[in-house]
């Protein structure tokens, strides 16, 4: 079975997010390591590093992971961005490491005024200076694939193609796939058939092996929007069919798929639950309903 699990929040320390998500049920947990949508952070102390750790040792969560700051652009043509971004990212790896984290999950970043081409060759620098500021890290960057909207790049498996073939230690780098996100771009999910091609598409062109982690949203807008809106678990565009697919493929069964749904309360009840009761009763079921 996959670990499931789902970003929560660090209010209080960052082992509250390690026994809310045990108290869900869930295996893993991705959490961010400072503000995101702030350059700095407060120090990270080794009190909040050991009673993490000891979280993790006590519940029995498994290849927890970060998502870096949406400030990071390493795509970006303005040198003084591009720098700060690398700076930013070196230390949002070097959290990631000090909490024994599997992976830092990054958006590979936009290329706003320049073209996708010189954007992809910038990110594989950008990696490449983080790497070499860290070259004794046990923690991964995750490329995550995106949705294309404006000038992100990510939406193609081809651009993670490219970045992995410009950087000097691909080895270092993983893939997270979020399910909203390639729906968006364009990639079809619902039929086993769509499924089974866009996966054959990403073997082709990166490899299955490269993938570390999945990110389980539902799309409030349909395929090839390119617009980022992730929805609820069987309540949008992607109904529970590409979900049925992917968390019962024996490629993926040791694998971390975390829910980045809204975090509300409906008829009382934490959506994190219905959507992770909605994904393990879609374990090995035949049903075909495209609405939970």
């Amino acid at each position: 079975m996959p670990l499931f699990g789902s970003h929560l929040s660090i209010a209080g320390g960052y082992h509250k997010a390690v026994y809310k998500a045990a108290e869900y049920g869930m295996e893993t947990v991705q959490i961010f390591t400072k503000n995101n949508n702030q350059w700095q952070g407060k120090p990270l102390r080794d009190e909040d590093v050991r009673l993490f750790r000891e979280a993790l040792a006590e519940t029995g969560l498994r290849l927890p992971c970060s998502h870096d700051s949406y400030l990071i652009n390493l795509g970006s043509p303005d040198s003084a961005l591009w720098q700060k971004s690398v700076e930013a990212l070196v230390v949002e790896l070097q959290r990631a490491d000090a909490l024994g984290l599997a992976g830092v999950v990054m958006h590979p970043g936009s290329y706003l005024t320049d073209s996708p081409e010189a954007g992809l060759e910038r990110i594989a620098q950008g990696i490449d200076a983080v790497h070499r500021h860290m070259p004794d890290c046990r923690c991964e960057l995750w490329l995550e694939t995106t949705a294309g909207q404006g000038t992100n790049l990510g939406y193609r498996f081809e651009h993670l193609q490219a970045i992995l073939a410009q950087v000097r230690e691909p080895g270092r780098l993983g893939v997270c796939v979020d399910t909203c996100h390639i729906f968006a771009a364009g990639y079809p999910l619902i039929e086993p058939g769509e499924y089974q091609a866009t996966f054959a598409e990403f073997d082709r062109l990166i490899g299955i092996d490269r993938i570390r982690a999945f990110h389980l949203n539902d799309s409030k807008k349909p395929l090839g929007s390119r617009v980022d809106r992730h929805e609820h678990i069987g309540q949008g565009e992607l109904g529970v069919e590409p979900f049925r697919h992917l968390i019962n493929d024996p490629r993926f069964q040791q694998h971390p798929m975390y829910l980045e749904t809204k975090k509300e309360v409906r008829d009382g009840e934490d959506m994190d639950v219905v959507n992770l009761r909605r994904l393990k009763g879609l374990l090995k079921s035949r049903a075909r309903s495209r609405k939970n």
